[in-house]
């Protein structure tokens, strides 16, 4: 009896040994955590970007800088994760040979990316330049990111099929291997990793011919499938939709509230700095900013059914960071290219000086933060005139206007040389109709009325959406921020180069000069105003324009690019030591849109416009109806008190 006591003793205890291993196992699984590094809206900026601070110039990012912090992290943990939030391309002269040579998903790849989404910016080229460049980044043999995009749809014609670019981009997607989501195993944790275009994002890729599904459906089908399905441990979304001051504008904010079994959001797009991670429930939300400036730093353990944020940080490239060897050859050699490929059809160099600059223009972070008159974006509208009236000669027909957002602005000069690269860096968006990079000039007309009106669209809009802040050359106008909406603007005309004052004639037409995509998202000025306001570009013979690029200006049967008309007025200035000066008019404002903060009620309410006096009429309507439902409320209430008395 004894022994069969004993056995069964050793029996149980071996029973208990090996029924605790899983569970230990599990927990041991279970605390452990997992370091995830994060960039996103790199735009291209392979070589550090120039910035002024504190009176001096200094350098932020820069591929090489970067990819030595990425290291100094892999050294303390080899089994990190790297990944990008879209819109890793387009922004310096290295996206012209994006088509061709894809030096944005190689040189990714090259450093190590494990996962990587596509933001607008990649459809820039359009779907035939996206499917070149997944095409090249294959074919070159080398290693590359996992791109993952889950709400990317293929839209049909009447017959079933797809254009002749969708089905070559669709080819090149299957043949690169982009994955609606894809699963990584890293420290014993299983990772689901999905990519997402945010909303406001595919409203600024006007021309991607994809449709781009609604994320917040995507990913609850995405999260559902990584978490019930492939049983993943943690789930992490590429996102370029970005967050915003407001909440109630954040998508991914808005994103993590509706869909809470994300772990880890990679919030891109809105270029946001979060230097500490938003919150939402259990999800964690980071942005490191743009241009490769910082690296986002995410240690996170998992807590019961949560993970908990152990490390959040942005690490800065900077110059206290020497370059990686072998990421300065690669970019070198990539520069080659670009000089053989691209900037000798302009006969221009990449390092070339075009201009000196003693001052400093407006920083790019700053840029279009402040609603006012811009001495950068007087530059630009400037050099659009300058550079029509080059081309056409004596055929020249005068401008009224020429005009540029600021949400095409990419970068500015500071005090020092201003190089061709720089200039490009500028205004770097786009490619043309003859798929050459770089958005064209081209020549619309509108009526007077539609001159006020684009003034206004400047004065009402911009509150709302801020990249639809405008400079412009030629016209001039006033504007209350303190007054109704669409009724801001108490003074608009027209001013020539000579400083003579023009008014402004309702039915006449006047020439206005822009860059193509400006033209393309004039139909977003009747969609943020409700449709009270309207623009509708014409031809010189009035007739409403369908065809944009019909309208491209043109100098010896060459497109005029945005930058190009840049590069050539900085080059025009008077010269000190063989080196164009950029004159010191363009170191102030100028008058051009002038801000008037008066709060007094009787400046916010004079000379209405038709839109004001119709919401005006609408106020007061609505106003009579409540004093008439209080006089109904009121007598009501006095016949019941004198029926109670009765």
């Amino acid at each position: 009896m004894r022994k069969v006591s004993k056995v069964l003793l050793i029996c149980l205890s071996i029973l208990i040994l090996f029924t605790s291993i899983p569970q230990k196992i599990y927990s041991e699984r279970k605390s452990q955590s997992i370091t995830i590094l994060f960039t996103h809206d790199m735009h291209d900026h392979f070589y550090p970007s120039k910035v002024e601070g504190n009176g001096e110039i200094k350098t932020v990012g820069g591929y090489a800088r970067l990819y030595t912090a990425i290291n100094e992290e892999r050294e303390k943990d080899p089994n990190l994760l790297l990944v990008d939030g879209g819109d890793f391309s387009m922004g310096t002269l290295f996206q012209t040979i994006y088509a061709s040579h894809s030096p944005q998903l190689r040189i990714l790849g090259q450093m190590g990316y494990d996962v990587v989404t596509l933001g607008n910016h990649e459809f820039d080229f359009r779907a035939e330049g996206l499917a070149n460049s997944l095409k090249n980044a294959k074919d070159s043999g080398e290693d590359l990111p996992q791109i993952v995009a889950s709400n990317i749809s293929f839209p049909v014609d009447d017959e079933g099929k797809l254009t002749p670019t969708l089905s070559k981009l669709k080819d090149s997607m299957e043949h690169y291997g982009v994955k609606d989501y894809t699963i990584i195993q890293r420290n014993g944790i299983k990772i689901g990793i999905f990519g997402l275009m945010g909303k406001e994002a595919d409203s600024n890729a006007p021309m991607a011919e994809v449709v781009f599904d609604d994320p917040i459906e995507t990913a609850k089908n995405t999260v559902d499938i990584l978490k019930n399905e492939e049983n993943v441990d943690l789930i992490i979304c590429l996102s370029h939709s970005g967050t915003h001051r407001d909440s109630s504008k954040s998508e991914d904010e808005i994103l993590a509230k509706k869909v809470p079994d994300i772990d880890v959001i990679i919030s891109g797009h809105s270029h946001t700095t979060l230097d500490e991670p938003i919150i939402v429930g259990n999800t964690v939300i980071g942005s490191s900013g743009k241009n490769g400036e910082k690296l986002g730093v995410l240690n996170i353990k998992q807590e019961g059914d949560h993970w908990k944020v152990e490390d959040y940080r942005l690490e800065p490239i900077g110059d206290h960071l020497i370059g990686d060897p072998s990421i300065d050859e690669t970019i070198e050699s990539y520069k080659e290219i670009v000089q053989e490929e691209y900037l000798d059809n302009f006969n221009m160099a990449f390092d070339e000086v075009v201009a000196y600059t003693p001052f400093s223009f407006t920083p790019y972070s700053v840029l279009g933060n402040i609603h006012d008159e811009d001495t950068l974006g007087n530059l630009i509208s400037d050099s659009y005139i300058y550079a029509v009236k080059e081309a056409e000669g004596e055929d020249y027909e005068p401008i009224a206007a020429s005009v540029a957002p600021v949400g095409t602005i990419r970068g500015s000069f500071p005090k020092g040389d201003i190089t061709v690269s720089d200039v490009f860096t500028v205004s770097s968006l786009g490619i043309g109709p003859d798929k050459v990079s770089g958005y064209p000039l081209i020549s619309v007309y509108l009526t007077g009325k539609e001159l006020k009106t684009v003034a206004e669209v400047d004065a009402s809009i911009t509150p709302i959406m801020k990249v639809a802040q405008l400079y412009s050359s030629g016209l001039n106008y006033t504007f209350n921020p303190n007054r109704l909406i669409f009724n801001k603007v108490t003074d608009v005309y027209i001013q020539d180069e000579e400083g003579n004052r023009e008014e402004i004639v309702d039915d006449k037409l006047y020439r206005v000069v822009a860059g193509l995509y400006s033209a393309q998202m004039l139909s977003i000025v009747g969609d943020e105003s409700f449709g009270i306001l309207s623009i509708v570009p014409k031809t010189k013979e009035g007739i409403p324009i369908t065809d944009y690029e019909a309208q491209i200006i043109y100098d010896e049967g060459h497109e005029i690019k945005e930058w190009l008309a840049i590069a050539e007025y900085l080059k025009s200035f008077d010269k000190e030591s063989q080196i164009p000066q950029v004159p010191e008019y363009y170191s102030q404002k100028q008058g051009r849109k002038i801000v008037d903060d008066n709060p007094n009620l009787f400046v916010r309410i004079k000379n209405p416009n038709k839109i004001a006096l119709i919401l005006y009429g609408i106020g007061l309507v609505i106003i009579i109806l409540i004093l008439l439902l209080i006089r109904f409320i009121v007598r009501k209430n006095k016949r019941r008190r004198e029926a109670s008395r009765g």
